[in-house]
């Protein structure tokens, strides 16, 4: 009996789940545990260093291959807008039978994000809400030490929107040099190398054409001071915001992240940050000077630098 083609084996997974909308992570995790004879010698590839790699190569072919569902089965649609992208199967209509708002344009430049799971209810979620999870994705997806930023313990020392864009709502430190041997980080200490990257967030519930500008000025302007700064949202109202991001982010340098509130391991960056050579701690010594949480941030950063050993209990919250 012959081996299915991807195509085909996407096709029948949404087959047996007509009109369920599933992310190419969902896709991809669930083909391969249906059919893993077919990626045993793939997976064993030195190229993957882990399960997560591997996944994350069947995501991105799944995202490349809309040519090859198209023609495997009139039935097939997917949705990019608003984000996330979605895929399902609906046995009782067929592309061109529905309007081309619920499936994507094919004149579009094409990209390649990959969306979460489903499409979240996002009215249940407050910004608030969205703290946590993204802790959860960036510690456990990307191994940073975050931590929260409470605007309600600034000083406020220059009185009324003195601190107006200071705060962002997310910071985090990225260890380098945790896996290196000691060696190698002596030699980086010694040489003014870098042996930690700190990054920024801030967060929104979604970006649209009324608050993208503003949104995403906000990051730019509390962020500046990091290696690496990022807008997060968990959804983009439709494909001129995400050029508008795309132009932005071009321009300053400042990452989007797509949060899915519903599962926080299938959230995607977007755009990739343009990552800065230097912090400005001028601009970190003017956030300290108002806000206790990020003194408390900057001296955990301190121990490191000075130790190299992290402390878990004081991250991730």
């Amino acid at each position: 009996m012959s081996k299915l083609s991807q195509a085909k084996k996407i096709v029948k997974l949404l087959q047996d789940n007509p009109n369920e909308r599933f992310s190419a992570r969902y896709i991809a995790e669930k083909i391969v545990s249906i059919y893993p004879q077919d990626y045993e010698a793939k997976k064993n590839n030195p190229r993957f260093k882990d399960e997560k790699s591997f996944i994350s190569q069947i995501v991105a072919e799944i995202g490349s291959q809309k040519d090859q569902l198209t023609k495997s089965s009139e039935h097939i649609f997917w949705q990019d807008k608003p984000r996330p992208r979605v895929y399902w199967y609906d046995p009782d209509k067929k592309r061109g039978d529905t309007s081309n708002d619920d499936i994507e344009d094919e004149n579009e430049e094409s990209d390649e994000y990959i969306s979460p799971t489903s499409i979240p209810n996002k009215s249940s979620f407050s910004e608030h809400d969205l703290y946590p999870l993204l802790i959860n994705y960036l510690n456990s997806e990307h191994n940073l030490y975050c931590m929260r930023i409470d605007e309600k313990k600034s000083r406020n020392l220059r009185g009324s929107g003195g601190n107006t864009w200071l705060h962002p709502d997310i910071v985090a430190m990225q260890a380098v040099d945790k896996e290196w041997d000691e060696l190698i980080r002596t030699c980086v200490k010694n040489g003014d190398g870098q042996s930690v990257r700190l990054w920024s967030f801030e967060v929104k519930i979604t970006l649209n054409s009324s608050n993208v500008r503003k949104s995403f000025f906000q990051a730019v302007s509390n962020s500046s001071w990091a290696n690496e700064g990022y807008l997060v949202a968990t959804s983009i109202s439709d494909n001129k915001v995400e050029q508008e991001l795309r132009m932005l982010s071009a321009l300053h340098g400042i990452g989007v992240i797509l949060l899915n509130p519903e599962n926080p391991s299938e959230s995607e960056i977007l755009l990739p940050a343009k990552s800065r050579p230097e912090i400005d701690w001028q601009s970190v010594n003017r956030i300290l000077v108002e806000n206790s949480d990020f003194k408390d941030y900057i001296e955990l950063v301190s121990t490191y630098y000075q130790t190299g050993r992290v402390r878990k209990k004081d991250w991730n919250k």
